[in-house]
């Protein structure tokens, strides 16, 4: 059973991630029949670190041996972790807290501190979008899942950016101590005590450009038709090439096949007009080529693990839906 928490500090914290620990396993809420945990700070680097907020810093009395005892230890974000090291005797003490069957959990690029000290190696894990590729390559061994809100590859748990490292907190209450409890400490923080969907519907995707001409104008065109039913005979007679040919040269060119290029820039179209218009799900589908709502819903699900409905609301609010 969770008992014993400690949030693991480094120079340089951000101070939300640090407060979304707190706030699920660090508030004292045992008059209304909830757990409270014998909960610290500990700090890695000092008694004294300073915060990605200038000005504002963190004070503990706390070192690393009080992540000896603990059940779950909790690495927030920070300034530059990504390209920072870290104290050895930091790295140790994680690795002992798994040794030892106790968790760890990361919060956004906290993952980067999971990866240093190799706790991340052969596991599925999760990282802040912007920070997927990175993590990534610095640690080859991790399996970087760049699309969920988090992972939980027991004893090691990693959350994505911010909000969700909400989530994962609430997860490992979940676990712990049932539905119940997790759905009351979600009321008293008034969010959600679970999310829809993963980090793909906030994920920014410019529309991508070609270097060469020789589809580019094939491109603008089908950009321009997304609402239109196309073949790959039809685009290559448009840019004077035999299909295969086509299919080649716009596979070398973009990176993908010209129904997966089509397919994400129709999804990319309904993502605009749910959040920019009242338009309803049949009149989206149309415009965005995907004949009806019901088949807008399958291929939204499948690119962004969520339902249009849900997107809408999330963007707009729920009085849009």
């Amino acid at each position: 059973m969770l008992k014993n928490v400690a949030v693991a500090l480094l120079d340089g914290v951000h101070p939300f991630e640090l407060g979304v620990v707190c706030e699920v396993f660090g508030l004292d809420r045992g008059d209304e029949g909830l757990p409270v945990y014998d909960f610290a700070a500990v700090s890695a680097e000092g008694s004294t670190l300073g915060t990605h907020v200038p000005g504002l810093t963190v004070s503990t009395p706390y070192g690393l041996d009080r992540l000896e005892e603990a059940d779950l230890v909790v690495v927030p974000a920070g300034r530059a972790y990504a390209v920072r090291d870290y104290p050895p005797e930091l790295l140790d003490a994680l690795r002992r807290v798994v040794d030892r069957g106790a968790r760890v959990l990361s919060v956004c690029s906290g993952a980067f501190v999971l990866g240093a000290a190799g706790l991340l190696d052969g596991r599925r894990c999760a990282v802040h979008w912007h920070h997927a590729e990175m993590l990534a390559r610095q640690y080859p061994r991790a399996i970087v899942e760049p699309d969920v809100l988090y992972v939980d590859a027991d004893p090691v748990i990693t959350s994505a950016g911010t909000a969700s490292g909400i989530d994962a907190c609430l997860h490992i209450v979940r676990k712990e101590h049932g539905p119940e409890v997790a759905n009351a400490i979600a009321r008293r923080m008034v969010v959600p005590p679970h999310r829809d969907g993963g980090q793909a519907q906030y994920i920014e995707r410019p529309l991508p450009r070609s270097e060469c001409d020789t589809v580019g104008e094939v491109l603008v065109w089908m950009e321009r038709h997304l609402d239109e039913e196309v073949t790959v005979e039809q685009l290559a007679a448009r840019a004077h090439m035999s299909p295969r040919t086509f299919a080649r040269r716009f596979q070398q060119e973009t990176g993908t096949t010209p129904y997966r290029w089509i397919l994400r820039q129709r999804v990319l179209l309904a993502q605009d007009l749910l959040e920019a218009s009242d338009e309803t799900m049949d009149a989206i589908a149309g415009r965005t080529g995907f004949g009806n709502a019901a088949a807008l819903r399958h291929q939204f699900v499948r690119s962004l693990g969520t339902t249009p409905q849900a997107y809408r609301r999330t963007f707009r609010g729920p009085q849009a839906a």
